[in-house]
């Protein structure tokens, strides 16, 4: 029997939550400092529903995805504007992990890989049919990326991704524990920040290597070549397909909270399998783990410690905030020279230490490590000093 959440009823109720809960926020906040924030942190678990969990779509319980449960397998949406041509879900630039949410929207990285090896110009993908080579498909993945982040900026990263969330929840548990909390010196951040691009780099090179026979049509490394049904079973990358992922702590964050909740059967997951990664069914590796486990130590000591070293985050700021993209991007921090003091609050507010706000003199002070959060905005006393437009047009500024 198919189980199947009734759209009509779900979808009105999950938008009168969200207006009605918008408005409360809005109207009720005594607190002008923590309006936005408190904004911000519900935005966020709206986006959980839909992003994250993917629960309010269906239909559920389909048979051949039965092991994963209950979360959507089959209705994929981005066939429904794009025809058969990325049927696995609509990439936008937040860490929504493609294992255990279905294929509403996927995450870029895994796409990116994917359709480098092993997926470059096979027909087939996991449960999908591909009907575009490799090259078409990672040209749509990165015109989607584009659109979004000259429309959006990094606001994905601070409104939507929830990843993001999981921080802003650890840097909550550190203020009610009173745990110190901790800066890095601008030159660490700075190689923090740089170290994005040498991680989507190097992970992005090693797929090309592994698909460099489909590619190329030179084998680089023995155990490359693809067979089997879904054209991922040869030798070394049986285990590491997409290699980032076996590297980021959204993957094994994102099944066991769906295995808590019951939305994703945990003996599906739970199966270890000894090797050099350390499989764990097919989700985990010993290796995101242990990355999941030093995200949330420093996380707990540094506000959005991923957010400054996420290859998402970096792709999204190269998108948005350097030339040419940045001269027509709509969304923006601005600065207002005149009535800037350099008090100094944007700089210690900002919770992944961007210096454009304060050091640049006004203007555009959007910046690669500005994830649009608007804290620097809620804070800053100075009427107008600090706003977020879109399209030059005001969206909220400081001291409202």
């Amino acid at each position: 029997m198919v189980w199947e959440v009734p759209i009509s009823i779900v979808l009105p109720l999950y938008v009168l939550a969200a207006v009605v809960g918008i408005a409360l926020i809005l109207k009720l906040s005594k607190d002008k400092t923590r309006k936005i924030s408190n904004l911000r942190f519900y935005v966020q678990v709206l986006a959980i529903i839909v992003i994250f969990m993917g629960l309010i779509l269906g239909p559920f319980d389909q048979p051949r995805w039965a092991p994963l449960g209950v979360s959507p397998r089959d209705r994929l949406i981005g066939t429904d504007f794009l025809g058969n041509q990325l049927p696995d879900g609509v990439p936008i630039p937040v860490l929504a992990c493609y294992y255990p949410n279905g294929r509403t929207v996927t995450c870029p990285i895994w796409q990116l890989q994917a359709y480098t090896f092993p997926f470059w110009n096979y027909p087939r993908g996991y449960e999908v049919i591909y009907s575009t080579t490799g090259l078409e498909k990672i040209g749509i993945v990165i015109g989607s990326l584009i659109i979004a982040a000259l429309i959006f900026g990094r606001s994905f990263c601070g409104w939507l991704c929830p990843f993001g969330l999981f921080q802003d929840v650890l840097t909550r548990i550190r203020k009610i524990t009173k745990l110190k909390h901790r800066t890095f010196s601008d030159a660490t951040n700075k190689k923090l920040g740089q170290s994005r691009y040498v991680i989507i780099a190097t992970f992005m090179i090693l797929s090309v290597i592994f698909g460099s026979y489909y590619i190329f049509g030179t084998e680089l490394i023995p155990g490359t070549i693809a067979s089997g049904p879904g054209g991922t079973e040869a030798g070394i990358v049986s285990s590491i397909n997409e290699p980032f992922c076996l590297v980021c702590p959204m993957r094994p964050l994102c099944s066991l909270v769906e295995a808590g909740i019951g939305s994703m059967n945990f003996s599906y997951i739970s199966k270890i399998v000894y090797g050099p990664f350390g499989i764990i069914g097919g989700y985990y590796s010993s290796i995101n783990l242990t990355v999941l486990a030093i995200v949330i130590i420093l996380s707990l000591n540094y506000r959005r410690f991923w957010c400054r070293i996420c290859p998402l985050g970096a792709l999204t700021g190269l998108f948005s905030t350097f030339t040419p993209f940045k001269q027509v991007a709509l969304t923006k921090l601005e600065k207002d020279a005149q009535k800037c003091t350099k008090c100094g609050i944007c700089k210690r507010a900002c919770p992944t230490q961007a210096t454009a706000v304060y050091n640049k003199k006004g203007g555009d002070v959007t910046e690669s490590k500005c994830i649009l959060c608007a804290r620097c905005v809620e804070l800053c006393p100075y009427d107008d000093a600090l706003k977020i437009t879109f399209a030059g047009k005001s969206i909220v500024a400081s001291k409202i």
